[in-house]
């Protein structure tokens, strides 16, 4: 599914001592099928801005189009466009309150009306996805499972309403690195697979640059920077004029360049730096 938001401005409290403007006439487009980072100091307004994709908010100014929908339409059922837009909160097993996996991740598409083969169907495929196994966990409570579990539970109760957009607003917020590596492999796996379009709230530049299409940079309510992770990360004073940066890799590599122009600079990732780095060292070998 597209998504286009054209001056899209959210004021809290107007006409209030506590008014405050979290979003300032945005512009953007997404392309079906792309995988979006949404990168933004604390405040920045991306969590607004994606609360604004399936209704949750509304806007203060402005229009948001879901597949040339425009959804800020007061006859448009927000419960329809809900079932194609996902969104996934900051620690969302916080909301997880079945007393089983089952329970819990079959209650979005029972509340569908869908049968209970297809809403059976639904929650053994939506486990699969995020490599949880329905026999050894469904009839278990998800109190009982690791924090990492728990998370791709509350994913997988999203993805069983079977999305066409999916938003993930920090994903991996407090969860040890091995957790964090599972989650993150899982939505870039998801995406793959399913080809829908993915919004990733990040506040980590590394991550931002090793899965996404293109990133989009908020501050103060505006979109600062977008583009792909090149396009972004060249510009290092204005990412770090908004309290941002590039990837440490990318710094690491930047100082190897100074020491050796033959140093390819434009690196993200560590695997990318490895590549180099590996080169170099067979260059220099060979010279």
């Amino acid at each position: 599914m597209s998504i286009k938001i054209e001056n899209l401005t959210h004021i809290y409290n107007p006409k209030s001592p506590f008014e405050s403007k979290a979003l300032d006439n945005v512009n953007l487009h997404i392309e079906a099928g792309e995988f979006i980072g949404l990168i933004g100091h604390t405040g920045s307004g991306k969590s607004t801005l994606t609360q604004h994709l399936n209704g949750l908010l509304k806007p203060t100014s402005g229009k948001i189009f879901i597949n040339d929908m425009d959804i800020t339409d007061k006859t448009v059922k927000m419960s329809e466009i809900r079932k194609k837009v996902g969104l996934v909160f900051q620690y969302p097993e916080h909301q997880l309150f079945e007393e089983t996996v089952f329970k819990d991740i079959s209650y979005g598409p029972t509340n569908l009306g869908l049968s209970e083969e297809e809403v059976l169907a639904r929650v053994k495929e939506s486990m699969k996805l995020v490599k949880l196994s329905f026999d050894d966990l469904k009839d278990r409570s998800p109190f009982e499972l690791s924090g990492g579990q728990r998370r791709r539970v509350a994913i997988a109760g999203v993805l069983a309403m079977n999305p066409e957009v999916l938003i993930l607003d920090e994903p991996t917020a407090g969860l040890d690195p091995k957790g964090r590596d599972d989650i993150l492999e899982q939505i870039k796996h998801l995406h793959n697979q399913m080809g829908n379009t993915v919004i990733l709230v990040s506040h980590s530049m590394e991550d931002i640059a090793k899965l996404v299409d293109r990133i989009i940079v908020m501050d103060k309510g505006s979109v600062a920077l977008s583009g792909t992770a090149a396009e972004v990360f060249k510009h290092v004073e204005k990412l770090e004029s908004i309290g941002l940066g590039i990837p440490q890799i990318s710094y690491l590599m930047k100082r190897l360049k100074e020491v050796d122009p033959d140093f390819k600079d434009e690196i993200f990732t560590v695997e990318e730096a490895k590549e180099e780095i590996i080169k170099w060292i067979r260059r220099r070998k060979n010279a």
